[in-house]
C-alpha cells in the first residue's frame, strides 16, 4: 500500500535551548504542513508539562508528534554524531511503540548520509547517564537513553491517538564520554547532526496518515 500524507500538523520536541536552535534554522521550509518546534526544558516531568500543553490547543489536537535532541549512546562502538531512531521508548511506567522507523532510517540516510544510524528501544531516565551505569542500561535491550523521548511520548499517545517517534543524536558514548555539550569535537558534531535531520523528519510527517475525528 501507497504512504498516505499526513492530515495534520507536526510537533517536534527537544529539551535543550541548544538542540531547539539546530532545529528551528530547517523548520522554516520543506514540510506539507504546520511545524512546531517545541522546547520541553529537561527531564521527564518538564516534558510531560510541555506536550500535554501544547496538545491541548485544538490546533495541534491530531498533532504526530517526534521527540528529538540528543542522547547518550550504551553501546560500545557507538561514537559522537551517530543516530538513534527508535523501535520503542521506555520508562518505568510504560512502553511505546514507535512508528515509521524503517521509513525514518532510509529518510535519514539520504538527510545525513555516511553517518551510521542505529534502531533499537529508547530507555528514559531521570538524569544524565554517565559511566558504568551505561552497561547496566544497555543489558536491558536498550541502544541508548535520554531523559525526555519516553516521556514525551508516552504524554502524547495519552491526549489522543497519533503517530509518533523518537529520533536522537549520540553526543557521547561508553568511549566518547562527554563532560558538557558545545565545549567538544563530539557535541559540535551532534550539533551539526541534528541540524540536518529536518528534511528526513519532514518525509517521515508526509508519510501518515494521521487518525480522523
Amino acid at each position: 500500500m501507497s504512504p498516505h500524507p499526513a492530515s495534520g500538523p507536526l510537533l517536534i520536541a527537544c529539551a535543550l535551548g541548544i538542540e531547539q536552535v539546530a532545529l528551528r534554522a530547517g523548520a522554516r521550509s520543506g514540510a506539507d504542513g504546520p511545524v512546531t518546534v517545541l522546547r520541553t526544558g529537561m527531564g521527564p516531568a518538564a516534558a510531560e508539562r510541555s506536550v500535554t500543553r501544547m496538545l491541548a490547543d485544538p490546533a495541534l489536537r491530531d498533532a504526530a508528534v517526534l521527540a528529538t535532541g540528543f542522547c547518550a549512546g550504551l553501546a560500545p562502538g557507538m561514537h559522537p554524531g551517530d543516530l538513534v531512531v527508535a523501535e520503542e521508548t521506555r520508562d518505568p511506567r510504560s512502553t511505546t511503540p514507535c512508528v515509521g522507523t524503517e521509513l525514518l532510517v532510509k529518510a535519514l540516510g539520504r538527510a545525513v548520509p555516511g553517518r551510521t544510524v542505529h534502531t533499537g528501544p529508547l530507555t528514559g531516565s531521570d538524569h544524565v547517564v554517565r559511566g558504568p551505569e551505561r552497561a547496566d542500561l544497555l543489558a536491558t535491550g536498550a541502544i541508548a537513553a535520554d531523559m525526555e523521548s519516553a516521556a514525551t511520548l508516552l504524554s502524547a499517545v495519552r491526549v489522543g491517538e497519533r503517530p509518533v517517534a523518537a529520533v536522537r543524536v549520540v553526543v557521547d558514548a561508553p568511549e566518547h564520554e562527554l563532560v558538557r555539550i558545545g565545549t567538544v569535537r563530539g557535541g559540535i558534531s551532534a550539533f551539526r547532526v541534528l541540524r540536518s535531520v529536518l528534511p528526513a523528519f519532514f518525509e517521515w510527517h508526509r508519510s501518515l496518515l494521521l487518525p480522523r475525528r
